[in-house]
């Protein structure tokens, strides 16, 4: 991808950071930074120009829980391959779980992957293991991991179930001022399960994994939170209990933060028996019913969930095209997550613009300490064009991931990201890849 650091972006309107995305403007960016905002900019001769139609911009999208899946697993998706995915899906920031082979347990692979992603535009960071290889049983070296360009910690893929090591992992990364990101389930109480443990499961004649597993977990680490003073940040929940229980910690000021997945305020377990047991609908935690997603957005609503993100989790066709029972957790979701945000939260009204963006552009980048990009003179230019009617087919050929587990292929989807700006590039996402 070639270098764009002169680039006139006609007839957009900014959301955030002082523009309520009303008023079209033009915005001026030179050698990569922010030089002009204004009304009727006139294109210099050494710059490319770029005509929004319309379109709303904002400081680029952040998903701070995506699987890249390298190193160790290039047949389900590469870092190169992963960020062409985030761009077409309007981000230009992710931060990438550890459950890859080697894990993510040291300093030298959380440079690789800093390394491996430096020339893309997007920004990938790096989750280091709370725990050596992802066992846990003794904790990875975290302040080494840090220095390294670590940004959290977690061993996303399986929890941290020792309490112990749980107790060990906040006082160690408290110290770092770093969270930890548990995956949040009591594997006693939720293995086998194959999807959500209720009346669908009980009718298909499959496992089912309750919520209670989920809540579980999450309370022992609210209370660890409260013993430690660490901060614990509850990876993709599902069920409305657990909501609660976050929402009853954070009126008790305990550092508790939480982010949702896209397809969990969407899709609820009846799909499993809708699609006649579609392996691109079985994920983990799995769809849950619809009070539960109910419940997801009421605690986007008020606040309690302070993040969206994908938890992109890429598979082969070949193995998610087995048995329901056999098939690996999973589906990718860079590519659809605004049009599902469009659909659950801004045309029902749940949600303003501005509202949705703080959940996308600023609540990621603030628990995980990383600089938010602004829409300001003098800034580095960060942003990411999109619109909220545009209606499109969400193909087999509009696939960016290497792989294609998503159970939105073939839908007709409401909104999409149109383009975005990062290091001195420009990626429009309506072109071919």
């Amino acid at each position: 991808m070639t270098e764009t650091p002169n680039l006139l972006i006609k007839n957009v309107k900014p959301v955030g950071d002082g523009f309520d995305g009303t008023v079209p403007m033009d915005i001026r960016i030179e050698n990569g930074t922010i030089k002009e905002i204004s009304e009727n900019l006139t294109r210099n001769d050494n710059e490319e120009s770029f005509d929004g139609g319309g379109s709303y911009l904002s400081s680029g999208w952040m998903d701070m829980h995506v699987h890249f899946r390298e190193p160790g697993f290039e047949h389900k998706e590469t870092i190169e391959t992963g960020c062409r995915s985030a761009m077409f899906g309007g981000f230009t920031e992710v931060a990438c779980m550890p459950n890859t082979k080697p894990a993510i347990h040291t300093r030298d692979v959380v440079e690789f992957i800093k390394n491996k992603s430096k020339d893309q535009l997007v920004d990938v960071h790096p989750i280091g293991c709370v725990t050596k290889d992802r066992a846990g049983k003794s904790i990875a070296e975290m302040a080494d991991m840090k220095q390294g360009g670590a940004v959290a910690f977690s061993d996303d893929g399986d929890p941290v179930y020792n309490s112990q090591v749980m107790r060990v992992a906040l006082e160690y990364s408290s110290m770092l001022g770093m969270p930890i990101i548990n995956h949040e389930e009591d594997l006693d109480l939720s293995r086998p399960g194959h999807m959500h443990e209720g009346a669908v499961s009980t009718r298909l004649g499959l496992d089912g994994t309750p919520s209670i597993a989920e809540e579980t977990m999450i309370a022992r680490d609210i209370l660890l939170a409260g013993f430690t003073g660490g901060h614990v940040h509850v990876a993709h929940i599902s069920t409305r209990n657990a909501v609660d229980l976050v929402r009853r910690a954070k009126a008790e000021g305990l550092n508790v933060t939480t982010e949702v997945c896209a397809h969990h305020f969407d899709l609820t377990d009846e799909e499993i028996e809708r699609r006649n047991f579609d392996t691109n609908v079985k994920m983990h935690p799995p769809l849950r019913t619809q009070d539960d997603v109910d419940a997801m957005i009421e605690g986007l609503v008020d606040g309690t969930i302070e993040v969206i993100c994908t938890d992109h989790a890429p598979h082969a066709i070949e193995e998610k095209e087995v048995e329901f029972i056999y098939a690996p957790n999973g589906i990718t979701g860079l590519d659809t997550a605004w049009s599902i945000c469009v659909k659950r939260l801004l045309k029902p009204g749940k949600l303003t613009l501005p509202q949705i963006i703080e959940k996308l552009v600023i609540n990621p980048r603030k628990i995980l300490k990383l600089d938010i990009p602004e829409i300001k003179p003098g800034n580095k230019a960060n942003f990411t064009l999109f619109n909220t009617d545009e209606k499109w087919v969400y193909s087999s050929d509009e696939v960016r991931s290497k792989s294609k587990n998503s159970p939105y292929i073939g839908e007709t989807l409401t909104g999409r990201a149109i383009a975005v700006y990062n290091k001195n590039r420009f990626s429009i996402s309506t072109l071919r890849a």
